[in-house]
């Protein structure tokens, strides 16, 4: 399945590029942080966490509960005792561009209200393995690796054998965390491979693996034959504060004996943060060590503590990553290929080339307009030039899944090249494909009558966010698909599967790459997943529009399946009181709403849902724990300018009191917290007799006064 530029996206195609990036980043992160054999390139991971950060960003109410923006790391391998961090390790929000940078600044100061002097540490981002040693009265007593953020691998003897590990420190803190990475030097790494293979014992790919490999040995003896280093840069549980600011709590680790990056700057805003950009980035070569970017964080910590976390990533630091790279080879060929919604996704299948370090063979084209030379709102790009079969193309794999082609050489250009004319006839079923206004897609308008389709729902049914069953991969959902015995054309079928194969003569367990043992497991799967939390039966239905976060949102707000359906049911588009309810929802807006009321109203779509809600027992959500505030339970609306608190900063803390914040004026909100210039929900909500406060009578309520 191929990706378009984020800016393209429709939700529902939001919808679907996020479920499929959470599958492709969790196998990345369990390969990566679990095995030590990364199956990709650094690039191609942050390709992956990019687009799903820029999605999330345009499209903030799909954002999913379990998105991989909230997820660290991996599960903890075998073998290793585990160890619950006291606070968890956390990974960090990419940066690729100046304009990222400058607008991190942005946000930060958005969220803090801050337009005064602000100072941000600047430091190189070290290509290693994160790392966390607890010290309790001056003795390290733990050590642990960052594992899935919540829970790491107890590694406590393994780290005793590093050098740059003091065994005891004086003055510190009588709990002190230390987190930092584990590394290998250029040097170490060569000696390191070149006495391996004098004596053919296996070599290392890279430095960092090398040095995830050697920390994670099961026998501490083997570690302290391997030449790691530590670098300490930040901290976890504290007794007693370090210090009043990043800066100088590194300072202080240094002074209780820890080695610390001396590239590391105080810095007055974006300017200065790239100009050190920049210089670290000359340096790059010569530093003996591995970095992939420069790590900027907010000085003052008790800003730090104000600006707070989102779900896997701190608001106070971002990762500037240093720029991918670049290769030409020649387009082959243009396949166009039918997604879930019907989008026909031109696909390049290239003449393979290497670009940082990983073969590429396909990279998307996104569109018919990308194809010809124009953006989405018919504006030139690449200066007017199409692409044609033949042409000798640039490939570009930065900030997206999979490769885009960024350039096109035209002195290289076959003469016989033509261009190249976009299908208006879907491939798989032959019907019409049409464009609709405003929609930067052909979308096939065969529905489920198209097996490319049908298919693809099928698939995002049983993926990873969705049902998740194991042993029903795309490979084998491809296969019932089209088995003529024991088909699954529909989710219900896969509920019926085991009574239908115990009906045959020829039995699943016969067939090649089925035996005993993996037809018995699959069933146990399958009757695992009869029982299924309302949120991922809501993003599992395929809905256009609806993704992981807008389920959860939806399953949060109505509690139960059978409250959800007999409102989508009851349900009209534009009027009625379930729609007021409905779109009251914080992040549910018309668009998605009149996707989902028009699902519930198809015959054949909702004789579909029927039929699979039969073999489910569908769990409800649990009720939030109460908070004791003068606003628990009640539904707020915030309107107008916060002149002392942001928006975000404003709905945290309201959902933190254990209220709800709804995003429009309905019969159900309790309170609307108007700020200068609010105009029309204030005028709604005095019209139903609500309560109307203004942002100090907020700020008392929610005990910032």
């Amino acid at each position: 399945m191929m990706v378009k530029p984020v800016e393209e996206l429709t939700q529902a195609e939001a919808a679907a590029e996020l479920a499929r990036l959470a599958a492709a980043i969790a196998g990345a992160n369990a390969a990566y942080h679990t095995r030590d054999t990364p199956e990709m390139s650094d690039s191609d991971y942050d390709a992956l966490k990019r687009r799903n950060a820029e999605i999330e960003g345009r499209f903030p109410g799909l954002k999913r509960s379990d998105s991989p923006s909230d997820q660290v790391g991996a599960p903890v391998a075998e073998g290793f005792g585990k160890v619950a961090h006291v606070i968890r390790m956390l990974s960090l929000e990419n940066a690729f561009s100046e304009e990222d940078v400058a607008d991190f600044e942005a946000r930060v100061r958005s969220y803090l209200g801050h337009d005064g002097v602000l100072a941000f540490t600047a430091e190189p981002k070290i290509d290693g393995l994160s790392l966390s040693l607890r010290y309790e009265n001056g003795v390290l007593v733990q050590a642990a690796t960052r594992g899935d953020g919540e829970t790491g691998e107890n590694v406590t003897e393994n780290a005793r054998t590093i050098a740059d590990i003091p065994q005891q420190i004086i003055g510190a803190p009588a709990v002190l965390e230390v987190r930092g990475e584990v590394y290998m030097s250029h040097a170490d790494f060569a000696a390191l491979n070149a006495r391996a293979s004098a004596t053919g014992e296996k070599t290392f790919a890279n430095p960092r693996n090398a040095a995830a490999g050697s920390l994670r040995q099961l026998d501490a003896t083997i570690t302290k034959t391997r030449p790691l280093r530590f670098f300490a840069y930040a901290w976890g549980a504290l007794s007693s504060p370090l210090a009043d600011s990043q800066f100088d709590a590194i300072q202080r680790l240094k002074s209780l004996g820890f080695q610390t990056n001396p590239l590391t700057r105080l810095c007055q805003g974006a300017p200065e943060m790239l100009e050190h950009y920049r210089s670290i980035e000359v340096q790059r070569a010569t530093l003996g060590y591995d970095i992939d970017g420069v790590v900027y964080k907010v000085n003052d910590l008790a800003l730090q503590r104000r600006l707070g976390f989102r779900s896997a990533t701190p608001r106070w630091a971002i990762a500037h990553k240093f720029p991918a790279e670049l290769a030409w080879t020649r387009l082959e060929a243009i396949d166009i290929q039918v997604g879930r919604t019907g989008a026909l996704s031109p696909v390049a299948r290239l003449s393979p080339v290497t670009v940082g370090g990983v073969v590429v063979s396909n990279a998307t084209l996104h569109n018919e307009d990308y194809i010809a030379g124009r953006d989405a709102k018919g504006g030139v790009i690449r200066e007017g030039k199409d692409i044609r079969i033949g042409d000798w193309v640039q490939v570009y794999r930065a900030g997206d899944v999979i490769p885009k082609i960024n350039d096109v050489n035209l002195e290289k250009r076959p003469s016989d090249a033509v261009p190249f004319t976009f299908p208006t006839i879907c491939p798989q079923c032959g019907s019409e494909a049409i464009r609709e206004d405003g929609d930067a897609v052909r979308r096939c308008s065969g529905g489920m009558i198209c097996p490319a389709q049908a298919v693809e729902r099928l698939k995002h049914f049983v993926s990873r966010n969705a049902f998740d069953i194991e042993g029903l991969g795309a490979k084998q959902v491809e296969a019932f698909f089209h088995d003529p015995v024991l088909p699954v054309k529909t989710p219900a079928e896969i509920f019926t599967l085991q009574s239908r194969d115990a009906a045959q003569l020829a039995k699943l367990e016969n067939r090649d790459g089925w035996g005993r043992a993996s037809v018995k497991k699959l069933f146990a799967a399958i009757e695992a997943k009869r029982q299924i939390p309302l949120n991922r039966l809501i993003f599992a239905l395929g809905i256009r529009h609806v993704g992981e976060t807008s389920a959860n949102l939806l399953a949060t707000h109505y509690g139960s399946w059978a409250a959800f359906e007999a409102a989508m049911t009851a349900a009209q588009v534009g009027e009625g009181a379930e729609w007021a309810d409905l779109t009251a929802i914080d992040g549910v807006g018309a668009v998605l709403a009149t996707s989902l009321v028009t699902a519930f109203h198809q015959p054949a779509e909702r004789a579909a849902m029927d039929a699979l809600v039969a073999h489910l027992t569908v769990q409800e959500v649990k009720a939030r724990a109460p908070v004791d505030s003068a606003v628990a339970g009640k539904t707020l609306v915030f309107t107008g300018t916060l002149e002392k608190m942001s928006r975000a900063e404003a709905k945290a803390r309201a959902e933190a009191l254990g209220a709800k914040v709804a995003g429009s004026v309905s019969a159900k909100t309790d309170l609307l917290i108007a700020g200068p210039g609010a105009g029309s929900k204030a005028k709604q909500a005095a019209a139903l007799g609500i309560r109307i406060i203004d942002e100090d009578e907020w700020l008392a309520l929610a005990g910032e006064a």
